[in-house]
């Protein structure tokens, strides 16, 4: 989907770096890389805010990163148990990146990166990876034995059964995100073109409450996936 006016596009254009706006428009101007490049400067501050001059007695940024992690630390505890803590910082990262990249698209002329299915397929991809190598990481060859079912002349059947459902994971975390990103774009669009003022207000409270829930379903699927690997069942 392109914006009506995206910031970033007419900046490029205007300082020159060898484009135009038509050219911009012509080739493609891949908003949600500039726009995740955007999110990625935006959490590396907030990092170098939180940590510069980081004190016993947190205060400013230290205070309010540390709020927010201690959350996420404890959502992961609660889902993943103990051993779940070993991936607090990709479940951090995660969350943290998402939750900004949904609430950037509320800002007037940006653009979620999250409403891009290549931006959310890239993310569930990773999901996917790690979930199978940590799954081969604790348990060894003996992970795969769960896809084959708990007796052998079941195997013709479970098999596709267990393939399909874990093919269909990185399937339903980037569409479902993918979804909800980019048809509450349309629709706040939409509103604005008609009724630029007060009556998109309500509609941005609740492109905030969709930014943080599908944040939290994309980092608690994540996170049971994840989980699922480390089970001794496996």
């Amino acid at each position: 989907m392109t914006h009506p006016f995206v910031l970033l596009k007419w900046l490029i254009a205007k300082l020159h770096f060898g484009f135009s706006a038509e050219m911009l428009e012509q080739h493609g101007f891949f908003q949600h890389v500039t726009h995740t490049w955007l999110v990625m400067a935006i959490l590396i501050g907030v990092g170098l805010l939180a940590t510069h001059r980081a004190g016993l007695v947190p205060g400013g940024m230290q205070n309010f990163m540390e709020l927010v992690l201690v959350e996420i630390r404890g959502m992961v505890r609660d889902t993943m148990g103990p051993k779940g803590m070993v991936y607090f910082p990709l479940i951090a990262t995660l969350a943290l990146f998402l939750l900004v990249s949904n609430l950037i698209g509320l800002i007037p002329g940006f653009a979620p990166p999250t409403a891009s299915l290549n931006t959310n397929a890239a993310l569930a991809v990773g999901v996917f990876l790690v979930t199978h190598i940590v799954g081969v990481r604790e348990h060894g060859i003996r992970y795969f034995k769960h896809f084959m079912g708990p007796v052998w002349w079941l195997t013709p059947l479970i098999l596709p059964i267990e393939l399909i459902g874990h093919l269909a994971r990185p399937l339903s975390l980037s569409l479902r995100l993918f979804g909800n990103m980019y048809g509450h774009e349309i629709v706040l669009m939409i509103f604005f073109s008609l009724v630029p003022l007060l009556l998109p207000i309500p509609m941005m409270l609740m492109g905030i409450l969709v930014a943080f829930i599908q944040t939290f379903v994309f980092m608690l699927l994540s996170m049971i996936y994840i989980a699922g690997a480390l089970e001794e069942a496996h």
